[in-house]
């Protein structure tokens, strides 16, 4: 297996919130996701780019064309995403004209800096199937690969399912 460099995309989501006590409230701070694959002793060669700090449900259609245009102009052609859960499927629609890139999609339920959170699960998920899989857009939650162009989240079960 060749180690092609990993593009890592930061666009916010739960998977970067932080909890402000003042405010009782969370909010999307710094990328918490470079220090994950630190912490995680990746050695696969990665490049990490802070896109945008937003909630999924505040991305707009410029958002989504701003992510495939920095992922068109990248010399990688292997792409990890780390998103918001609630509109992850609608950017991996919008990505899905990028036929020569292996995207993978993931997010959190819970932040990262909790210690009870799925991120740093599903970040390496996601690391290691951008790495193994196929050309396309995929999403990687709650253990499964999923085809990002065939699955919807299920907010009453708290997890992301195939359609």
């Amino acid at each position: 297996m060749t180690r092609s460099p990993i593009l890592v995309i930061t666009t916010g989501g739960t998977i970067d919130k932080q909890y402000f006590d003042a405010l009782s409230e969370y909010k999307i701070s710094d990328s918490v996701i470079e220090q994950l694959l630190a912490t995680a002793r990746v050695k696969h060669p990665f490049r990490v780019v802070e896109l945008m700090r937003k909630d999924s449900l505040e991305l707009t259609e410029a958002d989504r064309d701003l992510i495939a245009a920095t992922i068109a102009a990248a010399p990688e052609k292997r792409v990890v995403i780390t998103h918001g859960t609630d509109t992850m499927t609608d950017t991996a629609k919008a990505l899905a004209h990028l036929k020569d890139r292996t995207i993978v999609l993931a997010g959190a339920l819970a932040p990262a800096r909790f210690k009870e959170s799925d991120a740093p699960f599903n970040l390496g998920m996601a690391f290691a199937c951008c790495q193994a899989a196929q050309p396309g857009v995929w999403i990687t939650m709650n253990g499964t690969v999923f085809d990002g162009l065939a699955v919807r989240k299920d907010r009453e079960a708290g997890a992301f399912v195939s359609i």
